[in-house]
């Protein structure tokens, strides 16, 4: 019966990323002990005043159905927000809000794509956008960059890569898996490539937007007038608020893109959950210096995790500016013998991590770039450094 499968399931593939957590947490569950730092999830609780903006909207009554595409003032909140935080104007008909960001993503590609369309996304990336285009038969056209740019691609590459096929450009900053933030220079260098394609549509992830490491505020794409038009702008609550199970994702957009979307959500799922919007509200209502305190634990633990990777040979790796995550280079491993196995390639380097040393990473191959591998520091500053004291015993074995 296998064989009656469609073709847009067996064209896409499970994610790395909860494959690797779910094996880890069998491990966990047989009695190792196990440190997980493949996850992007905070080890936080949301803070207090959400806790209790929930229990309100409980207390309140709010159990039923809400539009699908977001309460009204939810709605207008995010505007709100948009303005406050991104220096852009959208108006509540172009707000869609999703059960979190992956269906907001999945919602703005089955409203543009058809089949053999072409996506450009920069690599390394977030692998779920490779298979959700994948998954609307259309076509990834990945844009390579390396470490020595610290992972960023310039105009000329952007430019080369853009064809008559070319409908969408995925584009994440702050960037999962590396941590790299463009600038506003470089972004505007972006920009004078994009606006001469006018029929491009823009998706700019800006979800770890809070999360960044210097006096500077990510800046949003849409901010330049001339390609406002062209830009999907894509959020959440659950990396900066620690809401990953809250599951609220949401747009701001052009009105023809944020209807196709109310419409293909309105099939599909329709309304986010009706408690968490109203925490949500609360939430963006509430000024980025009352979530300060998880940025400065995140900075904490990046240059913790900075100094302890220092500490073994044969890493090499970029300082993260943003996220929570850092994707060093893992190749000089590879033809080595370590503990009596030959290393081949990151999928192998971090199932060799979780087997020998029992620390749960990702392997670069999952964002397009074998040869790296993705250590998340949401975890604790204590989990950080016995994880790095088990693989720095079992590197220089």
């Amino acid at each position: 019966m296998k064989n009656i499968l469609s073709y847009r399931s067996k064209n896409i593939s499970f994610s790395q990323t909860i494959a690797m957590s779910s094996k880890a947490r069998l491990l966990k569950n047989r009695g190792y002990n196990i440190i997980n730092l493949s996850l992007g999830e905070p080890d936080f609780s949301p803070p207090e005043f959400i806790l209790n903006s929930a229990k309100k909207a409980i207390d309140n009554g709010f159990h039923h159905y809400t539009p699908v595409s977001g309460y009204t003032d939810l709605k207008e909140t995010i505007c709100d927000k948009f303005y406050r935080d991104n220096q852009l104007k959208y108006k509540p008909s172009q707000i869609v809000v999703s059960t979190g960001a992956k269906q907001s993503i999945i919602n703005v590609l089955l409203s543009l794509l058809n089949k053999n369309d072409e996506v450009i996304i920069p690599s390394p990336y977030w692998g779920s956008y490779l298979q959700m285009v994948k998954f609307c038969e259309s076509n990834p056209v990945i844009i390579p960059t390396n470490m020595n740019n610290n992972f960023k691609i310039n105009p000329d590459k952007l430019e080369k890569y853009i064809s008559d096929k070319t409908k969408l450009f995925i584009f994440n900053n702050p960037c999962n898996p590396t941590g790299s933030i463009y600038s506003y220079e470089e972004l505007k260098k972006l920009i004078d490539v994009l606006k001469k394609y006018p029929k491009i549509i823009i998706l700019s992830d800006e979800i770890y937007e809070h999360i960044y490491y210097s006096k500077v505020h990510p800046t949003s794409i849409a901010i330049f007038p001339d390609i406002y038009k062209q830009v999907v702008t894509l959020n959440g609550l659950s990396k900066a608020f620690s809401m990953t199970g809250w599951r609220i994702g949401y747009i701001g957009a052009p009105e023809w893109i944020a209807q196709s979307c109310d419409k293909i959500q309105g099939q599909m799922t329709s309304c986010a959950n009706s408690i968490a919007q109203r925490a949500a509200i609360t939430a963006l209502k509430s000024s980025p210096k009352k979530i300060q305190y998880l940025v400065k634990s995140f900075k904490k633990r990046r240059d913790l995790i900075l100094d302890k990777i220092n500490e073994i040979k044969g890493f090499q790796f970029n300082k993260p500016d943003g996220a929570f995550y850092i994707f060093p280079k893992i190749s000089n491993f590879f033809g080595k013998q370590i503990n009596g196995i030959s290393i081949k390639n990151s999928d192998q380097f971090s199932e060799f991590l979780l087997e020998k040393a029992h620390v749960a990473t990702v392997s670069g191959s999952a964002f397009g770039k074998d040869g790296y591998l993705r250590i998340s520091y949401a975890s604790s500053e204590k989990n950080i450094i016995e994880a790095f004291e088990r693989l720095k015993i079992l590197l220089h074995n």
